[in-house]
Formats: structure tokens, sequence, C-alpha cells
């Protein structure tokens, strides 16, 4: 399972099934970095990274999170995938679930938020390794911040959007 070393480092438990939850209403997408809108910029060839790699830097960010923040996340497994949805070729990340702040009595028995980090598209625009992991940790953030309830809005004022 190429997941289970990502998911455990941030649920304790590996997952691999997808959740039934309704994806989050702003995902991350390339086209924030550009200025036009238009997406993810021509960065001349793509940069090379295997997917090893790639699920290596994600988890090098979810260890940056501070253990005290890992400690209130609950029921939410992390994913890689090479590519977003052929409908949303720009995404970045996704949150799907439903936030810490959203669960009440009735939260229990469903299966685990899901948070995914798109290679494809991050590798599409970057030039060097360095803004690789630097955009990285950034979607990782941005995606936890989610399953904290913290929305876009709050995230562009503090630099994660």
């Amino acid at each position: 399972m190429p997941y289970a070393r990502v998911c455990v480092r941030i649920c304790g438990r590996a997952v691999s099934v997808p959740s039934a939850a309704q994806p989050c209403p702003s995902a991350v997408r390339a086209d924030r970095f550009s200025s036009q809108g238009s997406g993810v910029p021509d960065n001349g060839p793509v940069l090379e990274m295997t997917r090893e790699e790639f699920e290596e830097l994600v988890a090098e960010a979810l260890d940056r999170i501070p253990p005290e923040l890992t400690r209130l996340m609950d029921n939410v497994a992390v994913f890689v995938e090479d590519e977003p949805p052929a409908d949303d070729p720009e995404l970045l990340g996704l949150y799907e679930g439903t936030p810490l702040t959203d669960r009440g009595e009735w939260y229990a028995g469903v299966l685990p938020d899901r948070i995914t980090i798109y290679r494809g598209p991050t590798l599409r625009m970057c030039a060097t390794r360095e803004e690789v992991v630097a955009e990285t940790e950034v979607t990782v953030v941005h995606e936890i911040a989610h399953h904290f309830g913290i929305d876009d809005a709050r995230l562009h004022a503090l630099g994660y959007g």
C-alpha cells in the first residue's frame, strides 16, 4: 500500500479507503499563483521527481506540523496521488470530510476524512526542488487547516492561500 507511510505519520494508522464525505468547496489550486488566473505557469520542462520522493516530502511536511496539533487531528488520512480529477487539472490538494468544528454527537462510524496532495500539478508549477518543498508544505498545512475548520479567507490572511 503506497500511502501507508504518509497515513501512519499523521493519523496513527494506515487507511486506504476513500472518504464518503463531501469535498471541501475551496481546494488548493495552482491558479492561486497566477496573477492572470490562467493556471499553472509554463516553466518549460517539468521537474523530475519520483512518486516516492514526493511522498517523502509530504511526510516531512506532516512531520513539521506541531505535535500539539497532530494530537488533535481525528479520523483523517493523508494520500498522495499523481493527478487530480480531469475536470480540475490545477488542483494541488483537496480536503474531503467533516471539519472538527462541524462534528457533533451524530459523528460516529464514518469513514476517515481524506486529504489528498497531487504530485503532477505541483511539479508542473515549480521550477526547482526547493519550490516543490515549499509548495508541498503550504498545501499540506492548507488542507490540514480545513480539517480544523479554518476557511480559505483566514488561510489567505495567514499566507497559506
